[in-house]
């Protein structure tokens, strides 16, 4: 691609016994589903798992048959690795029952590229899918889908060169069922693309007139590709009238800037007949609001993404993206927030590097 721009998107036609694209297949009576890569072979190839008890015996595991369920002991890690150069086209997970916290925010993936031990992904999954609340949402974007019941899906192209790892952490108390689907291709990558990072971060509450860092300053040359926020209110009245900030290549006091409800496409406090109206489009959407009813009710959560897809960001030395929590007083005045941020940073660089906000204790990432 031209002009230094890193979302990477991989043209090659492949075919699996003369069928383009990629294959995933379910077998009777196991309900099972694999994921395959594109070799013409006699039968696909699954991905397995190392550490795991599947819900199939396992001699019954011979490349026709396979089962995604597999139950998350805490503190254990399933870690599928692939060797060879291509890219991960999709993912999917799903719980198997219980409080949705349990997956969505007790569970943490983290995936590592070429070989690397540090993850250039780490953050509890449901926000990985843009779906950090305990119920169900639906999002019908082009990156992140979330479908009934709780089937959560991206299609955030992730190459990698040498191969790449996923591993799943259960930080809950209890035993956790997660059902998940990786699809992979094995090709050339071309030499411009970049790696997928995504940053998660929480500041709760957020210091009296300080700014939520969305993403620390990370340096290289990439593309800023998205942002997940789940916005908790600890105010009445209304909590979107900051900006939020891009600090790019040594910017300091002149940001790029826009408004919170502008920024995830809405305007006028996203509001419809004094209420607040969820909505999920292709790149922008707020498709959840807890409670929904009641506009400027305190103890609010607004689920919120913005997608760079068409609009990327980019950088070629730095990049800092905060955002200001901000309202009104009853008198027109300006009141900065204390509230509940929490936000994932999606964006590629030119090599695998390090995230810059560790993740922290459980206790710090629950909701409650």
């Amino acid at each position: 691609t031209e002009g230094g721009m890193y979302y990477p998107v991989i043209r090659k036609r492949l075919e699996f016994n003369g069928i383009s694209g990629w294959v995933n297949k379910c077998w009777e009576p196991y309900d099972a589903i694999v994921t395959v890569r594109l070799q013409r072979v006699e039968h696909p190839i699954p991905l397995f798992v190392k550490n795991v008890r599947p819900k199939v015996a396992p001699e019954t595991l011979d490349g026709t048959n396979a089962a995604l369920r597999y139950d998350l002991v805490r503190g254990d890690w399933l870690p599928p690795e692939v060797k060879g150069e291509g890219a991960s086209r999709h993912m999917w997970a799903t719980r198997g029952g219980g409080d949705p916290r349990t997956l969505n925010r007790y569970i943490i993936s983290r995936i590592y590229w070429d070989g690397e031990e540090f993850p250039s992904v780490e953050c509890p999954i449901g926000d990985f899918f843009a779906n950090a609340i305990n119920d169900y949402g639906q999002i019908s974007s082009l990156a992140v889908c979330v479908n009934p019941r709780s089937g959560m899906n991206c299609y955030w192209t992730m190459p990698f060169r040498k191969g790449f790892r996923v591993t799943y952490e259960n930080i809950a108390e209890n035993d956790i069922v997660l059902y998940y689907q990786i699809d992979y291709t094995i090709e050339k990558v071309q030499d411009t693309a970049g790696y997928f990072h995504a940053q998660w971060n929480r500041t709760n509450p957020v210091p009296y007139k300080s700014d939520y860092t969305i993403l620390e300053k990370v340096e290289g040359h990439g593309q800023y590709v998205g942002t997940h926020m789940l916005w908790g209110s600890n105010s009445s009245g209304w909590w979107g009238e900051g900006e939020i900030k891009f600090f790019m290549d040594g910017d300091g006091e002149f940001p790029t800037i826009s408004g919170t409800e502008d920024y995830f496409g809405g305007s006028y406090a996203f509001g419809v007949n004094g209420d607040y109206r969820p909505f999920t489009a292709p790149y922008t959407g707020m498709p959840y609001v807890a409670p929904q009813f009641g506009e400027y009710n305190s103890q609010k959560r607004f689920s919120l993404y913005r997608w760079h897809i068409a609009d990327p960001v980019y950088f070629e030395k730095d990049l800092r993206v905060t955002i200001q929590a901000i309202g009104w007083r009853s008198d027109g005045r300006y009141l900065p927030l204390k509230d509940d941020l929490s936000s994932v940073a999606f964006y590629y660089l030119d090599k695998p590097t390090k995230l810059t906000s560790p993740l922290p204790a459980r206790d710090d990432i629950e909701l409650c």
